[in-house]
């Protein structure tokens, strides 16, 4: 199965909090497809640089180690993922998140997150 991971649900999984639902975690360490969207990598950055987020290393290495080591691939922005964000409704206001929900609908892919946001949007949610 192909997932779309939420820019929270990857910081969790990779910092080994145990915030991660049974159900995330079953979804994180089977043999699934994972993506994470580059607006999710752009969002850590965005924390990072205004002191928001801090990172055990460099910013940029980390995330292409942790990316690496856990299998995950990087989600590119499309135009028509951009453009599928002027017909959601706007339920969720964070420009990050409803790029994440445009592109699970354009590619039919399930999101992981505990946002009970998404689940207002035609997305499936894995929590």
């Amino acid at each position: 199965m192909k997932a779309l991971l939420d820019t929270h649900t990857f910081l969790w999984a990779i910092a080994e909090e145990g915030k991660l639902s049974r159900r995330a975690q079953q979804i994180y360490t089977g043999s699934n497809d994972l993506w994470l969207s580059v607006a999710s990598v752009w969002e850590i950055l965005i924390k990072v640089q205004a002191g928001k987020l801090p990172l055990p290393e460099p910013s940029g290495p980390y995330l292409v180690k942790k990316l690496a080591q856990n299998r995950i691939e990087v989600l590119p922005i499309t135009l028509d993922h951009a453009l599928r964000t002027e017909s959601l409704p706007l339920h969720h206001r964070d420009p990050f998140d409803r790029l994440i929900i445009a592109q699970s609908i354009e590619e039919g892919w399930p999101i992981v997150t505990a946002d009970p946001w998404f689940e207002r949007y035609p997305v499936d949610v894995i929590w």
